[in-house]
């Protein structure tokens, strides 16, 4: 994933990464708590759940965490999961004779490893799925858990493919959260919850391309964990992530709906509709780029804050710095790396 492209400039809230913040507390003391999300770029303290988180933030703070924490998955399940654990399932992974096989292995692997949820993998002619079934009755679903194990499965497969592998659909045995857009940043695919498992199923017909990853590429992949399977460079998975991708490449600030929705080959009408569907509105999606975009030209630090403000459209710095703490509970100048 590229530096300049609308995907690695999105962000997603706090609330989305809350619940693992709540697990990594279980693994560390306050003060190795409070550096690590110092050193990520995460403010120290509690965080409001309406605060920006940036893909890179959730990639360094895992970078740091896992081996701090001695759990690569830092509190997410009832058992810690050793050091080195992913550089092992990657080895199995590589060594799969197809993809298929691939995610065979990978349901294994992880069945020798939790304790409190069983990976279930079934195939017919028209679908394939893999659902977390818990191994008691009353275990409650981790919510940031059970999306990273899901789209570990994807990531690991789009990589040992070479391609992103299209998703038919995530179901969640969770509750709608507040945060559900979150998740269209995730996976390319409509995202269902309240569901009696979590689930991810794939189509059979796209597990044809062979598995050829040589041990270079496996160490560059785990070196650039979680950024390389967590957060996939889809363009197309939903409308709102189509309409960024074109407000980004257009001149967005004076660009309006029907430009797009024209783009997109639909009415505004449709277009509309789609966006509704899936939570958010055309000019939400230029408030979001706007924003986003003034967080990543912060981290970069090459511009000053009333140059920020007047490239992301305000009149006034003033009114930048109002804009900013409304979108992220957050001053610009704290987003300084």
């Amino acid at each position: 994933m590229t530096n300049h492209d609308p995907i690695s400039l999105t962000t997603v809230s706090a609330a989305f990464i809350q619940d693992w913040l709540d697990a990594l507390r279980s693994r560390c003391t306050q003060e190795v708590m409070d550096a690590l999300l110092r050193r990520s770029g995460l403010q120290v303290g509690p965080m409001m759940p309406q605060q920006r988180i940036t893909l890179n933030e959730i990639a360094r703070l895992y970078q740091l965490a896992a081996p701090e924490t001695g759990d690569e998955m830092m509190g997410l399940w009832s058992r810690p999961i050793r050091p080195r654990a992913l550089q092992h399932l990657v080895t199995v992974q590589r060594e799969a004779s197809s993809m298929t096989s691939a995610l065979y292995r990978f349901s294994t692997y992880w069945n020798l490893l939790l304790d409190d949820f069983h990976l279930d993998l079934q195939r017919n002619q028209d679908a394939i799925d893999l659902a977390l079934s818990p191994c008691e009755k009353g275990v409650r679903p981790q919510r940031f858990g059970h999306m990273l194990l899901l789209k570990l499965a994807h990531g690991l497969l789009s990589w040992l493919g070479g391609f992103e592998l299209p998703v038919t659909e995530v179901r969640f045995a969770f509750a709608r959260p507040d945060f559900a857009a979150d998740y269209a940043v995730v996976f390319p695919c409509p995202v269902r919850f309240s569901a009696p498992r979590t689930s991810i199923r794939f189509d059979p017909r796209e597990f044809t391309r062979p598995v050829a990853r040589g041990p270079a590429e496996a160490t560059a992949f785990l070196q650039r964990a979680p950024l390389d399977w967590m957060f996939t460079g889809s363009r197309a998975h939903t409308c709102s992530l189509r309409v960024r991708a074109f407000l980004y490449g257009a001149a967005w600030q004076s660009c309006q709906l029907p430009e797009a929705a024209s783009a997109l080959k639909m009415t505004p009408r449709t277009l509309n509709r789609r966006l509704k569907e899936e939570g958010t509105s055309f000019q939400e999606i230029k408030d979001a780029l706007r924003r986003d975009m003034a967080i990543r030209a912060l981290q970069n630090g090459q511009d000053s804050i009333e140059h920020i403000a007047f490239e992301t459209g305000f009149s006034a710095p003033a009114n930048f710095h109002r804009a900013f703490r409304k979108w992220t509970n957050r001053t610009p100048g704290s987003y300084r790396i």
